[in-house]
């Protein structure tokens, strides 16, 4: 068997899904992306592509390794997002034609079903109040909110007790008996978050996310250490190398994006070596179909994961939705808050291919906001 073709689609709201074809008519689906700048990954799954055509499908490690070190300059978001989505097909071919869902290839389910987490928008503590509870009466056990909005190169006394605020409300909403994460997105200053840290942790947020920018790793011990709260970042790393950094910091968990982390295969490195300090995975992904599909792969074979992101519903998906491009939509059907095991073949998800290649027609070119500061200066978003 020899990969023949590789296609992109440019896939609103906001996507880039890659399709790579056999000769034995075999066909594997990724999702290359890194959000905002789809048209430089497509560009860079063109590039990969050259050394694909012609090659067995099956030698996924061999193909993983020349694409990540066969170049002189590798890593960084576009290449390892390219790399990501094709590794990610590869594994759906390799599913499919043995038969067998991926999360059998890599060693059996160690689970019966995945605990997911549901976002929660919401500025106002009503309209925050309102979308907890609506998550809760949709099953879920848990959600992830914003920590705040826009903050200031240092907090004032309002802005941090606008976060506790937040954290109290939903852990009001929610009870003792429910989880909730606290996304800070990097927006806050190590300083400041060595001083919210510890006001949340009497409401015991299940983990406080991205309370320092991913490029300052030399930052994050001292607020692991300055509060009891779980912290959890990965989103933006790339790499097991990336994550080892924050592992030595003391990061309770680590959250690699599938499509951004090297795919399904580092996912799995990445994992493994969170295990030697005793981490748990909690897979980033506020992306499409096949960006959760095999998210839930990798979950269901791995012994120390955690949570599950899902973007079902999320304030980013304008136009179109992850549960538009799939031909069964019940594979994403979520009980009290679990999704099933499933063992059909590959990543476990049927692509709507007709409505893929009818929305790349029109495309997209979303890009993220841009912040300011009150005095003009850029601010974190």
């Amino acid at each position: 068997m020899k990969i023949v073709k590789v296609e992109t689609f440019l896939v609103p709201p906001r996507w880039l899904f890659c399709r790579v074809e056999t000769d034995e008519g075999v066909v594997g689906w990724g999702e290359p992306i890194v959000e905002g700048r789809a048209e430089a990954v497509r560009a860079a799954v063109g590039i990969l592509a050259e050394y694909l055509i012609g090659q067995d499908p099956l030698r996924i490690e061999d193909h993983w390794q020349v694409m990540a070190n066969g170049g002189f300059y590798r890593g960084g978001p576009v290449l390892s997002s390219a790399l990501a989505g094709l590794d990610q097909a590869l594994w759906d071919i390799a599913g499919k034609t043995y038969g067998a869902p991926v999360h059998a290839l890599l060693g059996g389910p160690v689970r019966d079903r995945v605990r997911m987490y549901a976002w929660v928008g919401g500025d106002a503590l009503g309209e925050l109040a309102e979308s907890i509870a609506a998550r809760v009466e949709a099953g879920f056990t848990a959600i992830k909110m914003n920590a705040t909005g826009r903050m200031p190169a240092l907090a004032t006394m309002a802005d941090v007790a606008g976060v506790v605020d937040r954290v109290a409300l939903a852990r009001e909403v929610l009870g003792p008996s429910r989880d909730v994460a606290v996304d800070f997105h990097g927006r806050a200053s190590a300083a400041d978050a060595r001083r919210i840290l510890p006001l949340i942790a009497p409401f015991q947020p299940m983990f406080a996310e991205e309370p320092v920018l991913p490029d300052r790793p030399h930052l994050l011990r001292d607020v692991v250490t300055a509060s009891s709260v779980p912290v959890a970042t990965g989103e933006r790393l790339y790499s097991r190398w990336d994550f080892r950094e924050a592992l030595e910091a003391g990061v309770a968990v680590v959250q690699p994006d599938l499509s951004h982390a090297g795919g399904i295969s580092e996912t799995r490195r990445i994992a493994a070596l969170a295990e030697v300090w005793d981490a748990k995975l909690a897979p980033h992904c506020p992306l499409g179909p096949l960006a959760l599909a095999a998210s839930l792969q990798v979950a269901f074979a791995t012994p120390n994961f955690l949570i599950q992101e899902h973007s079902i519903g999320i304030h980013y998906n304008e136009g179109a939705d992850l549960l538009d491009y799939v031909i069964d939509a019940e594979v994403f059907r979520f009980t009290d808050g679990y999704a099933s095991r499933s063992d059909a073949p590959g990543l476990g998800v049927e692509i709507d291919e007709a409505a893929v290649r009818r929305a790349d027609q029109d495309g997209h070119a979303w890009r993220n906001p841009v912040w300011r500061h009150d005095d003009g200066g850029l601010a974190e978003w």
